[in-house]
């Protein structure tokens, strides 16, 4: 996998500007903050969005994968202004669970998410080698 960051775009500050991979495509759902028992869990944003991506992480292991085969990944934010705000503990969170290395990535604000008391959802793809 090759992560293109070209320096007439600026450095990136917690994604990649673009990313070349070969292998397998594995399309991942968006993914919030649920349990085992279909509940949104985590009282903020950085709770959830730990779990939302704990979640996206389970299913990309399932399919073969780890975390540094994501490729992409879109996260959706009911509060931008929140998400900002904590953006700093969310990219510790990133970095424990994914590691140092970004895939191409979006935050897109919206009115809300299919849960009503889901904060954030992140949705993805990778390409496994394996």
């Amino acid at each position: 996998m090759e992560r293109i960051n070209p320096p007439e775009l600026g450095k990136p500050s917690g994604f990649s500007h673009a990313v070349a991979a070969q292998g397998r495509l594995v399309f991942l759902a968006g993914q919030t903050a649920l349990d085992a028992d279909n509940r949104i869990v985590g009282d903020g944003v950085v709770e959830q969005f730990e779990r939302a991506l704990g979640n996206l992480l389970t299913a990309l292991r399932a399919a073969g994968g780890e975390p540094a085969d994501l490729c992409g990944l879109t996260v959706y934010i009911v509060d931008m202004d929140d998400y900002q705000a904590h953006a700093r503990e969310i990219g510790r969170v990133w970095k424990r669970l994914v590691g140092a290395d970004y895939p191409a990535m979006a935050g897109i604000g919206v009115n809300r998410l299919w849960d009503v008391e889901a904060l954030v959802e992140v949705q993805g793809y990778a390409v496994v080698n394996r």
